[in-house]
């Protein structure tokens, strides 16, 4: 179902959870922000489980381990073995091991979650870089991460260590916003030392790689709230994706979005997993979900009709895309998502 053009959201006659024998979710902005479940996440992941989908969480974030995520799943109410959890730490130690002999020293920075992934691939974490390092792993390290961390990465590196980064997320959402995430932690290192890391997670292939291998996944369905990392690390694998309006992108962002970006399915929340999707069909005066019908005027998107705001956004979607072809849309869409009050 995936293509490389995408011009509107596709409908599902069945349920989502039916239609793929997998799920691989995102976690910060799908299912939970910060210490606390998203609404109808728990309830939602359930009923997709029950109904004989496998559930798997991908996440970019590389702080805590497999074990410690499966422990806070649980205790929101969405039970989980460390085996279902795949993380950008996993990711990169994996890359790391395909390139450093065995016993390797590597200087960490980042969290538990890394020097565990690490150890398994039976490299060595190393706090120093007086400690004759090969190469530096770099991953989210909590808001507490010394200072003093990025420069010792800056002398390995500028010695001679081998840069890999977990992941390049820019922002982390959380209970209280958006954070800092660990690419604004590497563009500090970057600028520093004038290097670039190989960089493993989402969207890149060896995220990719690291949770089919885990998974055994033969149709799965990436599922994530933003479109540079989950969205895109579905188009870059050739899989269909759910993208969950509980996070960082807004109808605006979705409408504007390349190719690349662009979903298989939108939804509010999770039970979209639970649901058929709705189809987007194109008419002569524009593009028809539900009540909605969404075309082009002049230099805007506009939008009439009612029901389901959700179905006018897929409606929207479907002009937008289109009018931008295989580019970025850059049609007005303020008033028409207004309308839609989301």
């Amino acid at each position: 179902m995936s293509q490389q053009y995408r011009s509107r959201p596709l409908g599902s006659s069945e349920a989502l959870s039916r239609a793929y024998d997998t799920a691989l979710l995102d976690l910060d902005g799908v299912v939970y922000a910060g210490g606390h479940a998203i609404v109808h996440a728990v309830e939602s992941l359930g009923s997709a489980r029950d109904g004989g989908m496998r559930l798997a969480y991908v996440t970019n974030n590389a702080l805590r381990t497999p074990h410690a995520v499966a422990e806070h799943l649980t205790e929101l109410g969405v039970p989980a073995e460390a085996a279902d959890v795949i993380t950008s730490a996993q990711a990169v130690a994996r890359l790391m091991a395909d390139q450093l002999p065995s016993g390797a020293r590597v200087l960490v920075v980042g969290g538990e979650g890394l020097r565990v992934a690490l150890r398994e691939r039976g490299l060595v974490p190393v706090e120093s870089a007086d400690d004759d390092p090969v190469a530096v792993a770099q991953g989210f390290g909590g808001p507490d991460l010394p200072w003093g961390r990025f420069a010792e990465a800056a002398y390995a590196i500028s010695r001679g260590a081998v840069w890999f980064a977990s992941n390049t997320d820019l922002t982390i959402p959380g209970a209280r916003g958006i954070a800092p995430g660990n690419g604004a932690a590497v563009e500090v290192v970057r600028i520093a030392t004038g290097a670039e890391p190989q960089v493993a997670g989402k969207p890149l292939p060896p995220m990719h790689r690291e949770t089919v291998l885990r998974t055994g996944a033969q149709r799965p369905l990436v599922v994530g709230d933003r479109l540079d990392t989950d969205i895109e690390g579905a188009f870059n694998g050739g899989v269909d994706s759910l993208l969950v309006l509980t996070g960082v992108t807004d109808a605006v962002q979705l409408l504007a979005a390349e190719p690349k970006y662009r979903p298989t399915y939108v939804d509010r929340d999770l039970r979209g997993l639970l649901t058929g999707q709705p189809e987007v069909s194109a008419q002569d005066d524009g593009f028809r979900c539900g009540g909605w019908t969404a075309g082009v005027r002049g230099d805007a998107l506009a939008l009439d009709g009612g029901g389901d705001p959700l179905d006018g956004l897929r409606a929207l979607c479907g002009a937008a895309w289109t009018h931008a072809g295989d580019g970025p849309c850059g049609l007005d869409a303020g008033k028409a998502v207004a309308a839609l009050d989301l």
